[in-house]
């Protein structure tokens, strides 16, 4: 049988490389595609349409919670602990969208606002600045539940849209999707590394010891328990972070470590000021 026996057609919505563990999957392509197109004709400010989760798609999201919230307690920041308990993220069952935005409007205000899978940076960094975050529905391949080299519904749900309930955390989302709105493309490339090591694998010193704030570490419970002894640690330096390259396929080899969470959201804010700078008020 051929190598290529499930490349890419026309007919496919998702395109999915080679390598990934779907990829020769011919159900879960169909699957991809059909969650896909549930996002393609969605239309805001309609309400975020519901996929009908499958029983295997929720045992995966159960058997990543088993792992994750044993790890939460031991390398979760504070903040993330604090938000996550305020959202109730079910762990028996996949949330819809629908339902974690009517806490996260109360909350702070962001809407999680469903696409058909990756997007460029400057669309998905720009909605931060106008309260979306834009997210994936589907789930990973069962057969790798320990990792995702892209972004999934539990990386959604579990990184980014427990920490939206926290002002700090929704503060410099804005942050980010304000100055990428603003940015060369230049500068764009740099916020988006940015944002990979700090918002995506942010790491920070607490009560001794070193805690995760990155939405890609708190979703990844194969990467979370792990960081410590398979990444280098190094303080929290911009003009260090902007010159490192990453592979979203891997996991990291260098994470930066800041003082605590403020610290690293002042810090970041203050850089996205200075390399995009806000545009002057227009006179009346």
């Amino acid at each position: 049988m051929s190598s290529d026996r499930y490349a890419d057609t026309a007919a496919d919505t998702v395109k999915l490389d080679p390598d990934h563990p779907g990829f020769r999957d011919p159900v879960y392509r169909e699957r991809r595609n059909t969650i896909a197109h549930l996002a393609l004709g969605y239309l805001p400010p309609a309400e975020v349409p519901v996929v009908e989760y499958t029983g295997d798609e929720h045992g995966v999201w159960k058997k990543v919670w088993t792992h994750l919230a044993p790890l939460h307690e031991s390398y979760a920041c504070s903040e993330y602990r604090a938000c996550s308990a305020e959202l109730r993220i079910a762990r028996d069952a996949i949330p819809q969208l629908r339902e974690v935005n009517q806490q996260l409007k109360k909350s702070s205000g962001f809407q999680m606002t469903p696409v058909s899978g990756l997007v460029s940076s400057r669309s998905f960094l720009g909605e931060l600045g106008k309260n979306h975050f834009l997210s994936t529905q589907y789930m990973r391949h069962h057969s790798r539940p320990l990792y995702t080299p892209e972004p999934d519904v539990i990386h959604e749900l579990v990184g980014h849209a427990a920490t939206l309930t926290h002002p700090e955390f929704a503060k410099l989302n804005r942050a980010f999707g304000t100055a990428a709105d603003r940015a060369s493309e230049e500068a764009l490339a740099l916020i988006e590394r940015v944002y990979w090591y700090t918002l995506e694998f942010g790491l920070v010193q607490e009560k001794g010891g070193i805690k995760a704030y990155g939405a890609g570490l708190l979703s990844s419970f194969g990467e979370l328990g792990r960081f410590e002894k398979q990444a280098k640690l190094v303080p929290l330096d911009i003009s260090q972070m902007i010159q490192t390259p990453y592979d979203p396929t891997q996991y990291q080899d260098k994470l930066y470590v800041a003082t605590s969470f403020e610290a690293a959201a002042r810090q970041v804010t203050r850089w996205l000021d200075e390399v995009a700078p806000p545009r002057s008020v227009q006179p009346a």
